[in-house]
């Protein structure tokens, strides 16, 4: 749960605060403000967010890559935590009542997501390029099926 709050308040751009009787997180004006025309974008276009989702696991992946190349643990498990973040809010996506394609769906991303740990764990390359392979294809197919451009 902790972890999570840290990965929250970097996404969110905020910073923890070190002072012993206030421990928690601030966010400067600009920020939330940022923010909220962020969200503004994902709620105006439901497919644009979700292919936004996919680009964003295919470049967290390359910097996961680069991050093994250069046998930069730090940064690898990083870059993998925000991946897996970001699928992780996929799975929370789905609408379960839409049948078939939607349980098909949970079961890849967790799918994905168990893959892409055992890739960071074990610095293996091709199983974080199945990864990418997986979500390349499904970025495709989302922009084909909604007309969406990225």
């Amino acid at each position: 749960m902790i972890k999570d709050l840290f990965f929250v308040a970097d996404v969110l751009g905020m910073k923890e605060t070190k002072n012993d009787d206030e421990k928690g997180f601030e966010m400067s004006p600009n920020t939330a403000h940022n923010i909220y025309a962020q969200n503004n974008v994902g709620i105006e276009s439901p497919a644009k967010l979700v292919s936004m989702l996919y680009e964003g696991v295919l470049r967290f992946n390359a910097q996961v890559k680069k991050a093994m190349k250069d046998s930069n643990t730090e940064k690898k498990v990083y870059w993998t935590n925000r991946s897996i973040a970001v699928i992780t809010e996929l799975v929370n996506c789905i609408d379960m009542s839409q049948g078939e394609v939607s349980e098909y769906l949970y079961g890849l991303y967790n799918y994905e997501i168990n893959l892409l740990t055992l890739a960071s764990l074990d610095n293996d390359t091709d199983k974080l390029d199945e990864v990418s392979n997986v979500f390349k294809g499904l970025s495709e197919a989302w922009r084909e099926t909604t007309h969406v451009d990225y």
